[in-house]
């Protein structure tokens, strides 16, 4: 076997670990994650599973990096051709609802419930989504500010109060989606998010 088909190889197998951890995370949370379930989803040995990252926290970190990149790629990826202002900003909290209400694997956004799960756990991976969401209220907040400067908000917006209560409005979506299986809350989301940025 040549090296570089080992490590093609290497890659592959980790990146499968990555996908079924991503999998049952949606479901069992992050702390959930156990490697001998990994290991017998996957036909694996435990050494063979833990042996692609070191430790079971390595594990959480990838598994959290991989459900960010799908975030990045499922919502602003997708509103980067829009109008930067209200029109970019409508636009990636209406990918954000939609994909919170598919039925794929991530069973809704696996960002907010990580956030839940760890907002009171000191340590890399609540470091990490911390991060990830500064990144996101970042981009929000810029993008208030862009609407500001055009004229689409008015000069005196507070800024950061918009920005909160879009992030209050799409945790609140979140649950109702998930949780309550509100089939209206999608609607109800996106009327609250079009009031708050017209306002």
């Amino acid at each position: 076997m040549s090296p570089r088909k080992s490590v093609a190889e290497t890659a592959a197998t980790r990146d499968r670990i990555i996908t079924s951890a991503l999998a049952l995370a949606t479901t069992a949370g992050l702390e959930g994650l156990t490697i001998g379930r990994l290991a017998t989803d996957l036909g694996m040995s435990k050494a063979g599973v833990i042996g692609h990252f070191g430790s079971k926290e390595a594990l959480q970190l990838a598994v959290l990096a991989s459900a960010v990149e799908r975030f990045r790629l499922r919502v602003p990826a997708r509103a980067v051709g829009a109008t930067p202002g209200t029109q970019r900003l409508g636009r990636a909290f209406d990918e954000w609802i939609d994909y919170m209400g598919e039925s794929e694997s991530h069973g809704g956004c696996f960002l907010t419930s990580v956030a839940s799960e760890f907002d009171g756990r000191p340590g890399p991976v609540r470091d990490a989504v911390l991060e990830t969401l500064g990144a996101w209220s970042a981009y929000v907040r810029e993008e208030l500010r862009t609407a500001v400067e055009s004229g689409e908000l008015p000069p005196d917006t507070d800024v950061e109060q918009v920005a909160f209560e879009l992030d209050g409005t799409i945790l609140a979506a979140n649950q109702a989606i998930q949780l309550h299986r509100n089939a209206q809350a999608p609607a109800r989301a996106r009327r609250a998010i079009a009031r708050l940025l017209t306002t």
